[in-house]
Order: C-alpha cells, then sequence, then structure tokens
C-alpha cells in the first residue's frame, strides 16, 4: 500500500462547532488538511443549502420529517464539500499550469523542504515545454489535503419521537457516524471527548472501516488523546474488534486552552517523549489484538501492522516550536488551530470575533468570549 507524503507539515483542526465548518472548500485544494465537525446537523443542512447555491449544484432540503434526517444531511454536505473541493482543485492545478505568476505565488507558500517544491522551482527553470512538463509534474505530484470530521463522542444523546425512544443508532453521535460512512469522503473520523464504547463498538457496523485485500482502509481512525495510557487503552479497545486506529492526534490540557483534560497536568514535553520512545509499543500491541480479531471475523489479515501517525495540535506560537516537535518528537503532522481564526480565507469567523482576535492582547480569552456573547445576543435577539 503506497502511502503519499503529504504536502505540509501542519493541520487545521476542528475548532468549535463552525469554524472549520467549510475550511476543506477553502484551503484543501492547496493540500491542506483539515476537520469538519459533523455535530450540528441544523447549521450543516444551512451550509448544504448556502454552498449548493453558490457553486450552482441542486440542493433538496432534509427535513426533520425524513427518516434518518441527521445522519443525511451530515452525508448530502460531506458529498458536496468533496464536489466542491475536486472542482476546485482541478481548476487551481489548470490554473497553475497556465499562469507563471499562480505558479510563483503557490511555490512561495510550500515549506521550503517540500521535495515538490523542489521539482517545480527546476521544471520553472526549464523553459522549453514549460506548460506541459509542469501540468505532468502536478498530475504526478499533487493532491488534496484531507477532508477529516470530527465528532465529539461524549454527544451522543438519545432522541425521541414524541414520547418514544428511537434505537441507540440513531443518538446524535451514531448518527453522525453513519453520515460520515455514507458520504464520498475517503478520509478519517477524528474521535474526542473520550472513550464512548458503545459508539466504538459500532464501528464494527461498516466493513470501510476494516482493511481491504490490498490493505487499504476506505475510512480512517483518529483518536484524539492527551497522553499515552488513554492512547494505549482506546486503541487496543479498537483493536479487539479488528479495527486499526491510523492516527493518534495528542491535544495537552495544558497546553491548549480549549480544553481541560481530566489528566495529572502533564506538560507537552514528557506527553510527547512517551509516545516517541513507546510508538512501536503501541504499534506492536494493536497490531497483535487486530490480527486475532480480524481471523475470528474471517476477514483479511495484513500480515504487517498498518500505517500509524503521531500528531500534536494545541499551544503553537512560532514556526520554531512547530519545526522543534517535527524534528525532537518526531510527530507527522502539528496543528495550528487559533492562529487560523485570523485568516478569513481559512476559517469561518464573524467579524466582531475576528476584530477582537486581532485587537487581543493579554485578556485575550476574555475579550473572545465577550466579542461572542455579544453577538450570539444580537443575532438570537
Amino acid at each position: 500500500m503506497t502511502t503519499l507524503k503529504p504536502l505540509h507539515t501542519f493541520h487545521i483542526p476542528v475548532m468549535g462547532l463552525a469554524y472549520t465548518i467549510d475550511s476543506p472548500i477553502r484551503v484543501a485544494k492547496y493540500g491542506i488538511s483539515s476537520v469538519i465537525s459533523i455535530m450540528d446537523d441544523e447549521l450543516i443542512e444551512k451550509m448544504n443549502a448556502f454552498y449548493s447555491k453558490k457553486f450552482d449544484f441542486p440542493y433538496q432540503e432534509i427535513t426533520q420529517k425524513i427518516h434518518d434526517y441527521r445522519a443525511e444531511r451530515i452525508t448530502s454536505y460531506l458529498n458536496l464539500v468533496d464536489k466542491i473541493v475536486k472542482e476546485k482543485f482541478e481548476n487551481f492545478k489548470t490554473e497553475l499550469s497556465e499562469s507563471k505568476l499562480a505558479l510563483e505565488n503557490y511555490i512561495a507558500m510550500l515549506p521550503n523542504k517540500s521535495e515538490i517544491k523542489t521539482g517545480l522551482q527546476n521544471l520553472m527553470e526549464d523553459g522549453f515545454a514549460f506548460k506541459e512538463n509542469i501540468k505532468n509534474y502536478l498530475e504526478k505530484n499533487l493532491y488534496l489535503g484531507n477532508i477529516d470530521v470530527n465528532i465529539m463522542t461524549k454527544l451522543d444523546k438519545d432522541n425521541f419521537i414524541k414520547e418514544e425512544q428511537l434505537p441507540i443508532i440513531f443518538n446524535d453521535a451514531h448518527a453522525a457516524l453513519r453520515g460520515f460512512v455514507n458520504s464520498t469522503l475517503e478520509s478519517s473520523v477524528v474521535l474526542s471527548a473520550g472513550m464512548n464504547p458503545r459508539l466504538y463498538s459500532y464501528f464494527e457496523s461498516f466493513s470501510a472501516f476494516f482493511p481491504d485485500a490490498k490493505n487499504a482502509l476506505k475510512k480512517k481512525i483518529t483518536l484524539k488523546v492527551s497522553d499515552f495510557r488513554s492512547a494505549m487503552i482506546q486503541g487496543n479497545f479498537l483493536a479487539k474488534k479488528g479495527l486499526w486506529v491510523s492516527e493518534y492526534r495528542i491535544e495537552s490540557g495544558l497546553n491548549c486552552g480549549g480544553h481541560a483534560f481530566a489528566t495529572e497536568g502533564y506538560l507537552l514535553g514528557p506527553i510527547l517523549e512517551e509516545f516517541k520512545q513507546k510508538k512501536e509499543q503501541l504499534i506492536q500491541s494493536a497490531h497483535e489484538l487486530m490480527v486475532k480479531a480480524l481471523g475470528q471475523k474471517e476477514m483479511h489479515v495484513p500480515e504487517q501492522p498498518l500505517d500509524l501517525k503521531i500528531t500534536f495540535q494545541g499551544g503553537i506560537g512560532a514556526a520554531e516550536e512547530h519545526d522543534f516537535l517535527l524534528d525532537h518528537y518526531d510527530v507527522d503532522s502539528v496543528g495550528w488551530g487559533s492562529p487560523f481564526l485570523l485568516v478569513p480565507e481559512a476559517t469561518s469567523v464573524d467579524k466582531l470575533t475576528l476584530a477582537s482576535l486581532a485587537a487581543a492582547k493579554v485578556n485575550l480569552s476574555r475579550n473572545i468570549f465577550m466579542s461572542s456573547l455579544a453577538f450570539l445576543s444580537k443575532t438570537f435577539a
């Protein structure tokens, strides 16, 4: 199984329910990976209507009267995002092959260590058959950023029709997972907010999470964890069901202002060092359990462990910190969250919050909270 080398060493994590709701439409064509929250189906339905109109795609409203409307809404929006992103990507490649200025601007945004950046720079120096050479090179080497989704595992409330409780599969997180699985996306579901055994067991219902004959996973699992112990427990729990965790996304509670994890208060350094030292233990433990489970299910069994990434996000403030995390702790990618709230080309932020972020100094968190509160009070007054 061939693994594509990422164009960038950073990703945009999920931020709230709305800030990254359309980030892939904005940045995926550049090879930048981002994460959509799929927890608010009402918001997703509104985004579906908005972007269907903007890009001239047919839109059919999915009301609450439709059976399994929550999952249907999520599937419909993710399929739309997938179509838009692929269309924009093809247009982007055409633009790069026809406009030298566009190509120069794109090369400038690629990291200096990028092999693709070097390759494009070399081609630009070759004036003969420039357009055709660039076009062929882009087709072989350029690819989209991941369109990943986030499910907060504990937001899994029961749902009812009048006073009749619906089956568990219609719970919020369960329906969100089904919506992702039924979409055309071939990407990862990022599970956050802790372990939900009932939801984790539901993954067994979908063949897309199991390796095929070529050891490929159509849909992947990413776990957001706070320490190595949590990763080992959750990863092995899933492995016993024949499910592979493709990525552990570490987010330290003391380094990320967006969360308060129930941990012992360890700083990021010791947490990442443990992952670095024990990565093989994590891989082998899960592989052995997965092999046994797949054998019992009479499914395809990979001879070697599947790919596993260790990534980090939270509290990054400078490029030097980014490079240090990559070089010293061998992480595969670093998530930059809050800085992208200042980038309208990447995230959806209302003008009031954006202005507060730009002007904020010491009392950053308070300013954001107060501006968001003011915006919400005006919106829903």
